[in-house]
């Protein structure tokens, strides 16, 4: 019987040079070094599943198999981890940490609560429009993190109540995994939503630099009505078919709302400031890129207007961030909006995982691997791309449950890449219905830290939450594959 966890992490260690050393011999002469490549793929692939090494860790592991195995040199390695992307997510969490430092996350959350109302099926959506909203900009664990807490006052707050009694469990079920489903889901909508959106942006970017590259605004006319759609039918079906609820008004738990937005009293400066400044970064962030409506009614956006091409989505991550460290704080005395010292915190690990994964990306090119894999779709006979959508986002969304969605984003972007160059077909059609399918494993609590978190709070257990996930996964295949079909035409000019 395996029971030390160091004896656990050796034999997968074993396993995993037995695999890579499998994997090595299967890969035919001639392909330069794709044979090592294939190698460091199944290595850094387990070590990210079973976390053999610190997911961070893996990352870095580019930096010296690569030169070593004469995949590529150190520098032009260390290149993919400074990518204009990574600072796009680095900015991103840095006017999240400021939200929560003012304490505005919990002023808009709130504030949402208290317009949609205490019913049972509408507390649940409240919950849910709340947490995917905070979702779109801050990170799915942090708008998680933000909700739970008020979810747990609510319910143990009508839990003494004689009408409910029956219920609260129900109630309790359904208010946690709607939290954990809609952290994911609104996570969808925007390219800084989730780490996967930001994985295919620039990889798709670095393995066609001659196409157009996806804009904030694009990404968001897809993923806006996605989610939205998602998010209505998701609570549509957690609350009226998979934990059906009689209608009672929960009228004390609206008043706790209430109760704890007048403890919060009226927005001071530092939650003015910090609202500005984000909403400064959303409003450039969607207002820069042309939004064409069709062939003759384009809408130009501020950097073509203003001949300002060279500023990114990045930049204004980065410049608007910087911004909330030169603003005063009124609430802390000799102190700005944020400090240096609010960052030790940040996931700085999420941005070696970028890295690594662009690196794993270039050593597919590099290698020689990417024509090998391409070589696996030639025979590939599919008459319509549809059907291939389908198949991705079933195989996506299988594989994320037991990995890392951005790991596994990492890992099979590369693939659909060059697959889609073998196929003829635009590269978007694979790409992105993967990317989007990679946010929705729904079963397991390692599948995602928005469903362990939840799961840990103890209202949940291991059966209910698999019952529900395996239902929101096939919605979810329905509604990626359905979104992308009706908008791939309307938002990238794509015909499926």
């Amino acid at each position: 019987m395996i029971s030390s966890p160091h004896t656990k992490k050796a034999l997968l260690g074993v396993l995993t040079i037995i695999l890579a050393i499998v994997v090595y011999h299967l890969i035919p002469d001639g392909f330069g070094q794709a044979p090592i490549m294939a190698s460091i793929v199944v290595v850094m692939a387990m070590c990210w599943v079973f976390e053999i090494l610190p997911i961070p860790v893996t990352s870095l592991l580019p930096l010296i198999l690569f030169p070593v195995f004469e995949i590529m040199n150190t520098k032009a390695t260390a290149s993919f981890y400074g990518k204009d992307i990574i600072f796009l997510f680095l900015g991103g969490f840095i006017l999240a940490k400021a939200l929560q430092v003012s304490n505005l996350h919990q002023r808009i959350a709130l504030h949402i609560l208290n317009i949609v109302g205490s019913q049972h099926a509408r507390l649940v959506l409240g919950f849910m429009i709340t947490t995917a909203f905070l979702s779109m900009w801050i990170s799915n664990t942090s708008s998680v993190m933000v909700m739970m807490p008020i979810a747990i006052s609510i319910i143990e707050q009508i839990k003494s109540h004689d009408k409910v009694n029956k219920v609260i469990s129900k109630l309790a079920v359904s208010m946690m995994l709607g939290i954990a489903y809609s952290a994911d889901i609104g996570g969808m909508a925007t390219l800084i939503g989730t780490p996967p959106n930001m994985v295919f942006v620039q990889m798709y970017h670095e393995l066609f630099p001659d196409l157009t590259p996806v804009s904030f605004t694009q990404w968001l006319m897809l993923g806006l009505p996605l989610s939205i759609t998602f998010l209505f039918t998701g609570w549509l079906l957690l609350t009226k078919v998979i934990f059906r609820i009689p209608k009672i008004n929960l009228f004390e738990s609206k008043s706790i709302i209430k109760s704890q937005l007048k403890g919060l009293g009226k927005m001071n400066q530092d939650e003015w400031l910090t609202g500005a400044v984000f909403s400064l970064a959303i409003l450039l962030w969607i207002t820069g890129s042309n939004i064409r409506l069709s062939d003759d009614f384009i809408i130009k956006g501020w950097r073509s207007a203003f001949n300002l091409e060279m500023i990114s989505d990045a930049s204004i991550a980065i410049g608007t961030a910087i911004l909330l460290f030169m603003m005063p704080s009124k609430k802390r005395k000799n102190e700005m909006l944020i400090k240096w010292e609010h960052m030790r915190d940040l996931p700085w690990g999420i941005l070696l995982l970028f890295g690594g994964g662009f690196a794993l990306a270039g050593g597919f090119e590099a290698s020689g691997l990417s024509k090998v894999i391409g070589n696996l779709f030639i025979d590939v006979d599919v008459n319509s791309p549809i059907v291939l959508v389908i198949i991705v986002c079933l195989i996506l969304t299988l594989l994320t449950e037991l990995t890392s969605n951005t790991a596994t984003t990492n890992l099979v972007l590369p693939i659909l890449a060059k697959a889609s160059v073998v196929l003829g077909i635009d590269p978007r059609i694979l790409m992105i219905p993967a990317t989007l399918s990679a946010s929705c494993a729904f079963m397991m609590p390692v599948a995602s830290p928005t469903q362990a978190i939840v799961f840990g709070s103890g209202y949940i257990q291991i059966k209910q939450m698999v019952r529900a996930g395996i239902l929101f996964n096939l919605l979810g295949i329905i509604v990626v594959t359905l979104s992308f079909y009706l908008l791939a035409e309307f938002v990238f000019g794509i015909t499926i």
